[in-house]
């Protein structure tokens, strides 16, 4: 089972972050996220609980999306960067698109 970052609040980045905490102390591992929630906020505060957590990488399954602005084929491996920057992570082991 995974945990959703989907619109927390009016602040996206503190929200997310909090609730990924809480969520990794009740034993979560499954993270979903996406760039456009919040433009990028959500993902930064995943990346925050992460390192805040301080688990090692192979611990947690982190799923982003590509967000259709960023569906050209030109466009995909810079949003996928974009995306790894934003969560503090050098690999994703998946990726969604939305719709």
């Amino acid at each position: 089972m995974g945990f959703g970052t989907f619109q927390p609040d009016d602040n996206p980045k503190e929200g997310v972050t909090e609730a990924v905490l809480r969520a990794l102390e009740a034993g979560y591992r499954h993270i979903d996220t996406a760039w456009n929630y919040g433009n990028g906020e959500a993902e930064r505060g995943v990346g925050e609980a992460l390192r805040k957590w301080n688990g090692k990488r192979e611990e947690f399954f982190i799923v982003t999306k590509l967000a259709n602005p960023h569906h050209k084929p030109t466009d995909v491996e810079a949003a996928l960067e974009l995306s790894l920057e934003n969560l503090g992570l050098d690999y994703g082991k998946e990726v969604d698109t939305l719709k």
